[in-house]
C-alpha cells in the first residue's frame, strides 16, 4: 500500500505535470479524460467562486480525473469570470451556473463540493453536502463556531464521505519530511511553537446601502439571522464581524496553528488565553486586529499565536510563520521548507522544495498554487481510494477549535479551561454560551 510521503511525492510529480505543461506523459488533460473514460471522473461543483474560489476552480479543473460540472455563487457577476478561468485549464469543459448551492445538491451528477463562501457557510454546508451523499473540500476554518465543527466531523462519519479542509501545507511533502524530522527528535522534545501573521489591512466603516442587483443577499445570509444589507460588507470585510466571521484568528492563523500543532503532536489544549484589540483604527471593526493567543497542552507544551493585521513589519524575515523550540534547537517553517537551527541559533540544516516556488503569504486567491494542487490531488485521491484525506475533517476541527476557543478567550476578557479529552470548556457558562450560535429559522444545521 502507497504510504503517505510516496504518495505526496507521485502527487507532486503527476499534479505539476498537467497544471504547469497542460501534458504528462504525452497526453493532454483532455486526451487523457478519454483514455480513462467518463466514469471514471470526480464531478465536481465550486461554490463561491468570488477570488479564493476562482483561482481554486482552475486547480481542479487541471487534475486528472476530475471536472468541474457546476459553478455556483450568488454574486452573479462571478460566474461568468469563473467559467472563464476554468476553460483556460481545460478548454473542454462545460460547467452549469447555479446562484443556489441546494439546487446543486440535488444534482446526482455532482459527485463533489468545493465551498469557498463566507465562514457562516462553511460547516452547513459541508453537512449538507454529506447529507446529499457529496464529498466535500472546505476552506478553512472547518466551521464558524466549535458546535457546528463537531457536527460536520459527525456528518462525515455517519455519511461515510472525504471531507477535506483547506490547509495546504498538510500536503506539502518537504513540510511533511521536515514535520517527521520533528517527530523523530531532530531537535529532541518539542515543547513550544510560535506562530505568527501578518498583514496592512485598512479601516473598514459600513454604511446602509440597497442590495445590487447581481447580488442574492438572502441566500448570502443563509443559516446566519437577517441582518440589514451594508456596503463595504461584502465581498471580503465580513470577516471581521463575528455575526459571519472569525477575525485574523480563523482567516489566516488557520493555517500556522495547524502545523504547530500537527508538528507538537497535540490534540486538544487545558488552558487558552488571549489578548489584543482593535487598535491601530477606530472603526467599525469587531475582531481584534492585534492578538495574541496562548494554548497550553498536556505534558508541557505551549503553541502561540501572534497577529497583527494592520501593521506589515516581518517577524524572522516572513511574513508569516511558524518556529518550533525543542530541547536540542528550533525548527522554522512557512511553506514547504525547513530550516534546523542548534541551540546557539546556528544553521544546520536546510531543505527547500524543488518546485516550491515563493510563497505569497498575504494573496487572498492563492499563497502557493503548488500546494493548493497537491492538497487537491489529495482530496480526489482520498474519494477514489476511500481513504481520510491529508487534512480530514477532524484533523481540522481540532485546529480550528484552537483559535475558536482563543477568539471565545478575548470575547469574555479571561483565560479559559479546556477538557484535553473533547477540548470543550469548563466551569464558565458565559464562554460556553460562545460554543454555538443562534441560526435563522429553518437553517439550522441537523444530522
Amino acid at each position: 500500500m502507497q504510504n503517505r510521503r510516496d504518495f505526496l511525492k507521485s502527487a507532486a510529480i503527476g499534479s505539476i505535470g498537467i497544471t504547469a505543461s497542460g501534458s504528462a506523459l504525452g497526453f493532454s488533460a483532455k486526451s487523457y479524460r478519454r483514455i480513462i473514460g467518463a466514469n471514471e471522473l470526480i464531478r465536481v461543483a465550486t461554490i463561491g467562486v468570488n477570488s479564493r474560489g476562482n483561482s481554486m476552480g482552475g486547480t481542479f479543473a487541471g487534475q486528472k480525473g476530475a471536472e468541474i460540472g457546476t459553478v455556483c455563487d450568488v454574486d452573479e457577476r462571478a460566474i461568468p469570470k469563473a467559467i472563464e478561468s476554468i476553460k483556460k485549464i481545460n478548454a473542454s469543459t462545460d460547467p452549469k451556473s447555479e446562484r443556489d448551492c441546494r439546487k446543486v445538491l440535488e444534482d446526482k451528477s455532482i459527485d463533489a463540493i468545493y465551498i469557498a463562501t463566507p465562514d457562516h457557510w462553511h460547516a452547513p454546508l459541508a453537512i449538507m453536502g454529506c447529507q446529499a451523499g457529496k464529498h466535500v473540500y472546505v476552506e478553512k476554518p472547518l466551521s464558524h463556531n466549535p458546535r457546528e465543527g463537531e457536527l460536520a466531523v459527525e456528518a462525515a462519519r455517519k455519511y461515510n464521505k472525504v471531507v477535506q479542509m483547506g490547509a495546504q501545507r498538510r500536503s506539502a511533502p518537504t513540510l511533511t519530511e521536515g514535520i517527521n524530522e520533528l517527530h523523530k527528535g531532530i531537535i529532541g522534545r518539542v515543547y513550544m511553537a510560535k506562530t505568527w501573521y501578518t498583514n496592512k489591512r485598512k479601516a473598514t466603516n459600513l454604511k446602509p446601502g440597497t442590495v445590487p442587483s447581481w447580488l442574492d443577499y438572502e441566500l448570502w445570509q443563509g443559516p446566519a439571522p437577517r441582518m440589514p444589507y451594508k456596503e463595504g460588507l461584502i465581498h471580503y470585510d465580513w470577516h471581521w464581524f463575528w455575526h459571519w466571521g472569525t477575525g485574523e484568528a480563523l482567516n489566516n492563523g488557520t493555517h500556522e496553528v495547524d502545523v504547530a500543532r500537527w508538528g507538537l503532536g497535540v490534540d486538544y489544549p487545558i488552558r487558552v488565553s488571549s489578548n489584543g484589540g482593535r487598535y491601530e483604527f477606530k472603526d467599525d471593526w469587531e475582531t481584534p486586529d492585534t492578538q495574541v493567543i496562548i494554548m497550553d497542552f498536556p505534558n508541557r507544551v505551549s503553541l502561540m499565536w501572534e497577529s497583527r493585521s494592520s501593521n506589515g513589519r516581518k517577524i524572522e524575515g516572513l511574513d508569516r510563520g511558524i518556529i518550533f523550540y525543542g530541547e536540542n534547537g528550533s525548527l522554522d517553517t512557512g511553506g514547504d521548507s525547513y530550516k534546523v537551527y542548534d541551540l546557539d541559533g546556528k544553521l544546520v540544516k536546510e531543505i527547500k522544495a524543488a518546485s516550491e516556488g515563493e510563497m505569497a503569504g498575504r494573496n487572498t486567491a492563492s499563497p502557493s498554487l503548488g500546494m493548493d494542487s497537491l492538497h487537491v490531488a489529495d482530496f480526489l485521491d482520498a474519494i477514489k481510494n476511500n481513504r481520510r484525506p491529508n487534512c480530514d475533517v477532524e484533523i481540522g476541527y481540532k485546529s480550528v477549535l484552537s483559535m475558536q476557543l482563543g477568539n471565545i478567550a478575548w470575547r469574555v476578557g479571561r483565560s479559559l479551561d479546556i477538557d484535553p479529552s473533547n477540548g470543550h470548556i469548563l466551569g464558565d457558562k458565559e464562554a460556553q454560551k460562545l460554543w454555538s450560535r443562534d441560526y435563522e429559522k429553518g437553517w439550522e444545521p441537523k444530522l
